[in-house]
């Protein structure tokens, strides 16, 4: 498997970790200020990337749905809203947020059709076509191993079945790319330090989004895994894509 730049990104540097620990870890840590943070830091632009990132699965109605990377659940609890299938299984390896999620799908009184489990992106505890869709929101820059997370997805989707990920990209508008580096570079770690006490996170963040294969990078990624019908649609002057792939 190919490696790329985001992969040796840390969140903690020279902690001896492997990226997969240390990412876990960093999101036990910040998952109680996770949520409030996403919404404060987009000026809660991302509730919007989230339904329209969904919306691409209307017409084919996926009955069975894995969220990859749910973290505390936002994706799959729209997903049901909007979509209402017989099961979405969201999984992430951190306990922390999982825990955050299970709170928040209790609250909503739907425990008999979200389950979440704790699992590794790049070795799902599912059979071979299983799901009808895959939605990943944010978190394929965290994967340890892009292109195994991809395949795993892959295997466990069934034919005909589409993956959809969300992910951070970086604006071409050269004003408007100053004012995002900025932004990226000074408030978000700024801000997530005041509220999480935890800067190396959000710098973590945005340095792992900074050199993430977008666009037509990610595309020749997914096309080289084996996805079919594969697409990319920018967000909000750019700031981050929807990518699309079919098995």
């Amino acid at each position: 498997m190919t490696k790329y730049a985001h992969d040796e990104v840390l969140p903690f540097s020279g902690s001896g970790q492997d990226k997969k620990q240390q990412v876990a870890d960093m999101f036990d840590d910040i998952a109680p200020k996770y949520d409030f943070l996403n919404r404060f830091l987009s000026l809660g632009i991302d509730v919007g990337w989230r339904k329209k990132a969904i919306k691409r699965l209307e017409k084919t109605r996926p009955q069975q749905i894995l969220d990859v990377a749910t973290g505390t659940g936002d994706v799959a609890l729209m997903t049901y809203k909007m979509l209402h299938p017989e099961k979405i299984t969201g999984v992430d390896i951190s306990p922390g947020m999982l825990q955050m999620g299970r709170e928040k799908i209790t609250r909503a009184g739907l425990s008999e059709k979200i389950e979440l489990r704790q699992a590794d992106s790049a070795a799902l505890p599912f059979e071979d076509n299983s799901f009808d869709a895959i939605t990943v929101a944010f978190g394929v820059r965290n994967f340890q191993d892009l292109e195994k997370g991809l395949s795993e997805m892959r295997r466990v989707l069934k034919p005909g079945g589409k993956l959809i990920v969300l992910e951070f990209s970086r604006p071409r508008n050269v004003v408007f790319k100053g004012l995002y580096r900025f932004y990226m570079n000074v408030v978000t770690p700024g801000v997530g330090s005041l509220f999480s006490k935890n800067k190396a996170a959000y710098s973590y963040l945005n340095e792992s989004a900074r050199v993430f294969p977008e666009r037509n990078d990610f595309i020749r990624i997914l096309n080289r895994v084996a996805f079919k019908n594969t697409l990319y649609k920018p967000l909000t002057m750019g700031i981050c894509c929807i990518y699309e792939g079919m098995k």
